[in-house]
């Protein structure tokens, strides 16, 4: 347990570094499309967060289900906000899959043991969530290469 709970901090450490560093300073001079892909960014860090920290703390496979049906449904919709910019709708559509393959790995997840615990392995995990990480901060690159 102590192995999992210090992967877990390991990776949330590197999430918040990471959302830290693409959150940045605030432009004035901006253009509307900039400020556009921005948003999304943002969006998406936020859904990638979720997604880690609810596959960190599962409690209940049933609800976690439902929250990540409740992300990818999310995304879908920040793909359209994405607009006509094809590098970054590309982007979210590669952080879909991460999103989808956090799905995959919750339904493979074992039941509660007698305490209600899920015991999951830490490599596995920290994997996941590293993924996810990864396609999230590609969605803000594409936003500083414009």
């Amino acid at each position: 347990m102590q192995r999992i709970m210090t992967s877990t901090a390991l990776v949330f450490a590197g999430a918040l570094l990471l959302s830290g560093c693409a959150a940045g300073g605030g432009d004035s001079t901006a253009t509307p499309a900039a400020d556009a892909c921005q948003t999304v960014a943002s969006e998406v860090r936020d859904v990638s967060n979720g997604v880690q920290n609810n596959l960190a703390a599962v409690a209940d496979t049933a609800e976690l289900e439902e929250y990540l049906t409740s992300a990818a449904e999310r995304v879908d919709a920040i793909i359209e906000e994405a607009g006509d910019n094809e590098d970054l709708v590309a982007a979210v559509e590669d952080f879909k899959a991460e999103v989808g393959a956090a799905t995959d790995y919750a339904g493979e997840l074992p039941e509660p043991d007698a305490e209600g615990a899920i015991e999951q392995d830490a490599d596995a995990l920290a994997e996941r969530q590293a993924a996810l990480q990864e396609a999230a901060a590609e969605v803000g690159a594409v936003c500083t290469a414009d």
